[in-house]
C-alpha cells in the first residue's frame, strides 16, 4: 500500500509543496496529496470527520480541518478507496496491521505529552519466551529519571496496556507515556515510578460484529492474564529495581486494554491496589468480574484506587456507565470521569496524565 502512495506522487509532474500538512495559526490544518490521475481521494483521521477533499487544477487534493485542540493525531488518505501512506510524512503510529501517520498541533506552552527540558528516564525494549503462549513476545519498560543515579532505590510499577489493534511501541511512540512522566515527576505531580507496556495482542483477531467476538476476547483476556502474571511480571522483577508488594503495583488500560485492567486487576487484588481503564471495553462485568463481585467489602478495603474514565462521545460510553452503576449498587468506592472527546488517543493521553499523580501515594 505505501507503494501506491509513493507512485501516484511520482507520477506527478506538479508537486508544488514539500509538506502534506499545514498547521494554520488559529490551529485549523490543511491536508494535501498529489493524486492528478485519481478521482477520488479522502482523508480520515482520529479529529474527527473530516470534509470531501477537492482537485486543483495541478492534481493536488487539499482539505482544511479543525481548528484542532493541541494534541497529537493520527491520519490516512484513500486513493479509490485504497489506504495510503503519506510519503511526505516520516512519521507513523505503532499499529498491529496497517499504518497511519501523525500530526502534530502543537500548543502555545508545551503540553504535558511533549519533551521538555527536563530530567528524562529511558524506554527499554526486551524480546522474552512467553510459556503462557509459546511464542516470542515484546514488552517495553520505562525507568524514571535517577534510576541508574541511585541504584538501591525500588520503584512501584504500573503496567500501561495499548488498546486493539496498536502494541508494544504506540505508549511510547505515539502514547508519549515515558514524556507524560517525566514531565509529571519534575513537576512533583507524579512519583516516580516503572512502566510495563506489553503487546496485549495473543490470539488473531476477529472482527467486531464476529459471532465469535465475545469468546476470542474472553480468551486472549485468559492468555494475557497468564503470560503478563507469569512471563512479564517475573521478568521485570528480576531485571529492574521493583516494588513487588501490591500496594506498589498499578494498572491501567485504553479500551481492550481497558477490559485487560480492569478484569485482571480487580480479580487480583492481592496483586494490585491500584487499578484503573481508559474507554474500557468491559461489556460483561457480571461475569469478568465474578470473583471480585464475591466479596465487595474486601475490595474496599484492599483497594487503594479504583478509577475509570470515558470521553462522552465514545462509542464505549454506555459500558462504562453500566459498570460505574455496578460499583455504585453494590456501594464498592470507585471513582468514574467522563470528560470530553471520542474514542481517541488524544483523550487517552489527558486521561494517562490525570491518573498517574493518584498512584502510590
Amino acid at each position: 500500500m505505501k507503494l501506491i502512495a509513493l507512485a501516484l506522487l511520482l507520477a506527478s509532474p506538479l508537486l508544488a509543496f514539500d509538506s502534506s500538512i499545514e498547521v494554520h495559526p488559529d490551529r485549523s490544518v490543511t491536508f494535501r496529496y498529489a493524486a492528478p490521475k485519481a478521482t477520488e481521494v479522502s482523508l480520515s483521521g482520529d479529529f474527527g470527520k473530516a470534509g470531501p477533499m477537492t482537485k486543483d487544477d495541478d492534481g493536488t487534493w487539499s482539505v482544511t480541518v479543525g481548528p484542532l485542540v493541541p494534541n497529537l493525531y493520527s491520519y490516512t488518505f484513500s486513493v479509490e478507496g485504497k489506504t495510503v501512506a503519506d510519503s511526505l510524512n516520516g512519521r507513523f503510529k505503532p499499529q498491529r496491521t496497517g499504518f497511519s501517520n501523525v500530526l502534530n498541533v502543537p500548543d502555545d506552552k508545551p503540553s504535558v505529552w511533549d519533551r521538555q527540558p527536563v530530567g528524562h528516564g529511558t524506554v527499554h525494549l526486551h524480546e522474552y519466551d512467553s510459556k503462557a503462549t509459546g511464542s516470542v513476545r515484546r514488552l517495553r519498560v520505562y525507568t524514571p529519571p535517577g534510576y541508574d543515579a541511585v541504584r538501591t532505590s525500588v520503584y512501584p510499577v504500573l503496567v500501561l496496556l495499548h488498546g486493539s489493534g496498536d502494541n508494544e511501541a504506540t505508549w511510547t511512540e505515539f502514547g508519549r507515556a515515558h514524556d507524560i512522566l517525566d514531565n509529571l515527576i519534575a513537576q512533583g505531580k507524579a512519583v516516580p515510578m516503572i512502566i510495563a507496556m506489553l503487546d496485549g495482542h495473543t490470539v488473531p483477531p476477529v472482527p467486531r460484529d464476529s459471532p465469535k467476538a465475545a469468546e476470542v476476547r474472553a480468551k486472549n483476556v485468559e492468555n494475557f492474564e497468564r503470560d503478563l502474571l507469569g512471563d512479564a511480571l517475573p521478568l521485570i522483577d528480576a531485571t529492574y529495581r521493583t516494588r513487588t508488594d501490591r500496594e506498589g503495583r498499578a494498572i491501567i488500560g485504553l479500551s481492550m486494554g481497558g477490559n485487560q485492567s480492569l478484569t485482571i486487576g480487580l480479580n487480583h487484588m492481592d496483586l494490585f491496589a491500584w487499578v484503573g481503564g481508559m474507554s474500557s471495553a468491559i461489556r460483561e462485568p457480571e461475569t469478568q468480574l465474578a470473583p471480585f463481585w464475591k466479596d465487595v467489602a474486601r475490595a474496599n478495603s484492599q483497594l487503594k484506587l479504583l478509577w475509570f474514565a470515558c470521553g462522552k462521545d465514545d462509542f464505549l460510553l454506555a459500558d462504562n456507565q453500566r459498570l460505574d452503576a455496578l460499583l455504585t449498587e453494590k456501594n464498592v468506592n470507585h471513582t468514574y470521569v467522563t470528560t470530553d472527546g471520542a474514542h481517541a488517543w488524544p483523550v487517552w493521553r489527558r486521561h494517562l496524565a490525570q491518573f498517574a499523580p493518584l498512584l502510590f501515594r
